[in-house]
């Protein structure tokens, strides 16, 4: 599990082609502190991957993960080159307080990033606030809700206006604070580009457990149900 609090950002080195999977080489400075391990789980731009051929002691640090078919398919990693930046989180221990929200790394589809623009055009780049404008995927919309949890490129965040049906597609506008811009991938993407969604994992527990008690199911909140979902 991680929270959408991105630690720092990787590059990429490069990346294999093969039959319908990829395998990436991402420049990674945490590995000098020994955080990262073979077969660890690290979140890259909000993808659950598992990292493999760790090299900590080249220069610079790098990992590589494998991409699977429906990693490829569904997310923004299938449009990586080398040069690339991405965001990196390693998961959030137990007992650790947690911002953000939880996010699973189970990208719901890629959406498209509208534009990102300094709410006051004349501002210090180092000092703006942002506004990220995104058109979701139609999968996505219904668990859009204003004033609730979205992770876009990994990055917890809040949706702080929902525009369903406009002729840009259903539209999700965020603020971005100058650490976020800074800190994160977004500063480096440009309008058109994809960017990988994922919803808030709550509201869709919420509509399963709807859907089953409209059966006339009984729904009970076990450890096997968290288990089995990823909690």
């Amino acid at each position: 599990m991680f929270t959408g609090l991105i630690e720092t950002t990787g590059a990429i080195l490069a990346v294999e082609h093969r039959e319908g999977s990829m395998r990436i080489a991402i420049a990674a400075p945490l590995i000098h502190s020994a955080l990262l391990r073979t077969g660890d789980s690290i979140a890259v731009s909000g993808v659950c991957l598992t990292a493999v051929d760790i090299e900590s002691d080249a220069t610079p640090p790098r990992f590589h993960a494998d991409l699977a078919a429906e990693t490829v398919a569904r997310t923004s990693l299938s449009l990586l080159a080398p040069g690339s930046t991405v965001n990196l989180e390693l998961p959030t221990p137990a007992g650790t307080p947690l911002g953000g929200h939880v996010v699973q790394g189970h990208v719901d589809g890629r959406g498209t990033l509208l534009s990102l623009e300094p709410v006051e055009a004349h501002a210090d780049p180092a000092f703006a606030d942002w506004w990220l404008r995104v058109a979701v995927p139609t999968n996505v919309s219904r668990y859009m809700v204003e004033k609730g949890s979205i992770a876009i490129e990994g990055i917890s965040l809040t949706i702080a206006r929902w525009e369903p049906g406009t002729p840009e597609g259903d539209v999700v506008s965020v603020a971005i604070i100058p650490h976020t811009y800074a800190r994160t991938n977004l500063h480096a993407l440009k309008a058109g580009q994809p960017v990988n969604i994922e919803a808030d994992v709550h509201i869709k527990f919420m509509e399963q457990r709807s859907f089953i008690e409209r059966r006339g199911e009984q729904f009970d909140l076990t450890v096997e149900y968290l288990i089995a979902n990823g909690y």
